[in-house]
């Protein structure tokens, strides 16, 4: 197995350098790779912003990834809440950090007034008091 970067998952997706994006394919389409939670949230990042892909597309494109039979994601379930989260409309960064909060903490506490507008989905997510 391999840990993969940001920049090998984009070139696998966004395929906009075609020698690097050959390779990336190679790599993932032959070996087992594992993907860590900051690469899933730079890549999240990266492709929203550099790619101007919407959130619908970004979901898409790392759910897709993420479904290949060699890819392997750090915290496979808090990702996958994190992907729904903000499918339902929170920004992915912020869904990332609200799913991979523990279980025993009392809340997600933020200063983001908009974060707290998901407080119907994610009661957890409270104003620092």
């Amino acid at each position: 197995m391999f840990a993969i970067d940001t920049n090998v998952v984009i070139r696998y997706l966004v395929n906009d350098d075609a020698a690097q994006g050959a390779r990336a394919r190679a790599l993932v389409d032959r070996e087992n790779v594992w993907v860590s939670r900051t690469v899933v949230l730079e890549s999240a990042w990266v492709l929203e912003a550099v790619y101007d892909f919407s959130r619908k597309d970004v979901i898409a494109a790392l759910e897709a990834f993420f479904g290949l039979a060699t890819v392997q994601v750090e915290d496979e379930a808090v990702v996958a809440r994190a992907l729904a989260s903000a499918r339902a409309g929170m920004d992915v960064a912020d869904a990332l950090h609200v799913a991979g909060t523990p279980a025993e903490a009392e809340a997600f506490l933020t200063f983001d007034r908009s974060l707290i507008r998901t407080r119907p989905k994610v009661p957890r997510v409270q104003i620092v008091p």
